[in-house]
């Protein structure tokens, strides 16, 4: 078994371990999040991704398992890192590769994170547009993460295979991400609606698998005379697990054009989605305060887009990891604070 395999594996069972610690411990009851749990919640989430980043910074060999001058340079080639291996020094060379890999890991993690937002903006009106009881929240908001970390799983390994036979790929993401980047912008005032009698999750549900005509608690399935139903909250997962799929869509090419690493895009991903749910409860009530983050949104996937194509030529005019960082802080940073500065007017 490879090395990289057996750090994933036991990165992926303390992820597990997390999250039953999550719902049996923490949350064995329906009730509400309040605001100091999701406080407490991110706090932790957002100290285990600050706790990783020094980790890759101090120990980021451990990955590949790093132990010569001919494994690094192989490893920077093949992830195509944006760092300059000019001395003989090792040491010296493989400080050099894991600052650069902490920098990559927390700079996808905020990229994952400030999209994860606009991601919450849906949530909400899913939740609104179901009926859903705000003490169902923390259940279908866990079942969905835990199926979004199996899908960016795939999603993110797919890609990595995609981009090593085919480099070209990378500028179809670019293009596509500009092209969200510009159509999130020009329908940023529009007024999202959803339709849950319409919806196309819920249509072609409906169509192969018999569903119940209400709630049943916090159930997903319900039996009645022997016969298996689909409960309205199961149908609220699936909306929410087919909302992530697309806008991993956007996401996870976003992180590529940071790094080219799939364990370092994983690591970051995973860290920033199971810190979603958190999010969401601290946010669901303000949310709608920061009404220039979307603007903020579209100014990153477009500069992410942008530096995607234009690759090349920014590492020939040395343009490196930790200033995309300091770029994207930067247009995040404007867009919040334009939002408290000036507020939407009713």
């Amino acid at each position: 078994m490879s090395h990289e395999l057996i750090f994933f594996g036991a990165f992926t069972l303390f992820i597990v371990l997390m999250l039953a610690l999550d719902l049996g411990l923490f949350h064995k009851k329906d009730k509400p999040v309040t605001l100091s749990q999701a406080a407490i919640m991110s706090a932790v989430w957002v100290s285990l991704a600050i706790g990783f980043f020094f980790f890759l910074k101090t120990e980021g060999q451990e990955l590949h398992n790093i132990r010569n001058q001919a494994q690094l340079e192989q490893i920077v080639k093949d992830s195509q890192h944006n760092i300059t291996l000019n001395s003989a020094n090792f040491e010296e060379n493989l400080n050099r590769y894991k600052d650069n890999l902490g920098l990559e890991f927390i700079t996808g993690y905020v990229i994952e994170y400030a999209l994860s937002v606009d991601n919450i903006f849906v949530m909400v009106l899913i939740f609104a547009a179901f009926n859903v009881n705000e003490k169902y929240y923390h259940r279908v908001l866990f079942w969905g993460i835990l199926g979004a970390v199996v899908m960016r799983f795939i999603f993110i390994f797919l890609g990595s295979t995609l981009i090593n036979q085919f480099e070209w790929i990378l500028y179809i993401f670019g293009v596509f991400l500009i092209y969200s980047g510009v159509t999130m912008f020009l329908s940023r005032n529009e007024d999202d609606e959803i339709d849950p009698e319409n919806h196309k999750v819920v249509k072609f549900t409906a169509k192969y698998f018999p569903v119940y005509p209400k709630y049943v608690g916090h159930k997903f399935f319900h039996r009645v005379n022997k016969k298996l139903f689909i409960t309205p909250l199961f149908l609220v997962l699936l909306v929410i697990e087919f909302t992530d799929v697309i806008f991993a869509v956007d996401s996870i090419p976003a992180i590529f054009a940071v790094t080219k690493d799939p364990y370092i895009v994983f690591f970051s991903n995973i860290f920033a989605i199971l810190g979603l749910r958190s999010m969401f409860f601290l946010l669901v009530n303000v949310i709608e305060k920061f009404h220039y983050l979307k603007t903020g949104l579209a100014v990153l996937l477009v500069f992410i887009g942008v530096k995607m194509l234009a690759h090349h030529w920014l590492v020939k005019w040395g343009f490196s990891t930790i200033d995309s960082l300091f770029v994207i802080l930067a247009i995040l940073t404007v867009s919040v604070v334009a939002s408290l500065i000036f507020p939407k007017k009713d």
